[in-house]
């Protein structure tokens, strides 16, 4: 009977390690990773502030930083990439047409008001006659710099411009004479506005932040927020109903993450709520 009992144990102990280990097997097979590529500020900061969030989701998030613009669709359209997260719209249109892509948005969630930064005045109408204007080389962003001129009434461009496509050729008429230099890498300029080159400099809001500097009370002009630039999570065409994407943009529009942002950011970066 004794021997009977302790088979008996035994077998129970067995049976309860299966099911335990079958537990285990059963609840990491539910546990998906994906790999997001983001610009560091804010992008990736905001991306860490939802891990937790994704962890209990079953959602094993990897954050990879890019410094540039250039690399993370590559790496999207090329598969090292689930997602990426630092650009808009017209920025993904344009890198579409010009790359033959198939890359496609899985919604918004921020604003990055671009702004112009001077030493030299307080307000964009005060830029002197032939005034220098450093700009980015990044093309997609030409609308929104033409629209801050526009609206200080330094600029007027021509007729039927669809200012998401428009460029510095599309100015009809340049009061001030306005010399609009723009073959720099967005992550410079910054630096060109600490060097005080250029009367004044546009920077995007991500790299200003970076930078120690707060667009709020900075920038002389800054983008309003019914822009059409709202920052987008990109994904490949057809993955925009994988669960795991569907629980990332859950989690980055949420009504807690859009608040943090806001906060956290003190106004310098717009929660897409704010925008829409």
């Amino acid at each position: 009977m004794r021997k009977k009992g302790i088979l008996g144990l035994l077998a129970v102990a067995a049976t309860a390690f299966l099911l335990v280990g079958c537990g285990k097997s059963a609840s990491s097979s539910k546990t998906t990773t994906i790999t997001v590529g983001a610009s560091a500020v804010p992008h990736a900061e905001i991306l860490k502030h939802i891990q937790p969030e994704l962890k209990k989701e079953g959602v094993n998030l990897k954050i990879k930083v890019f410094q540039d613009y250039v690399l993370p669709n590559k790496a999207l359209a090329s598969k090292e990439l689930d997602a990426n997260y630092f650009q808009h719209v017209p920025f993904l249109d344009n890198w579409n047409k010009e790359n033959n892509g198939t890359l496609v948005s899985a919604g918004a969630v921020h604003l990055e008001p671009i702004g112009v930064f001077s030493k030299k005045v307080k307000h964009l109408k005060d830029l002197k006659d032939g005034a220098t204007v450093l700009v980015s080389s990044n093309v997609a962003d030409y609308g929104r710099v033409l629209t801050l001129f526009k609206d200080a009434g330094l600029i007027t461009l021509k007729k039927g411009t669809d200012i998401t496509s428009a460029n510095f050729n599309d100015i009809a008429t340049n009061k001030k004479h306005l010399v609009f230099k723009h073959s720099y890498e967005a992550k410079l300029m910054p630096q060109f506005y600490k060097n005080n080159e250029g009367d004044a400099v546009v920077i995007n809001a991500n790299y200003a932040v970076q930078a120690g500097l707060d667009p709020r009370k900075d920038a002389i002009a800054l983008e309003k927020s019914d822009s059409p630039y709202a920052n987008i999570v990109a994904i490949r065409k057809g993955d925009k109903d994988k669960p795991a994407i569907k629980k990332l943009m859950k989690a980055l529009r949420s009504d807690s993450t859009q608040k943090w942002i806001k906060n956290h950011y003190k106004g310098a970066i717009l929660p897409v709520t704010s925008t829409n």
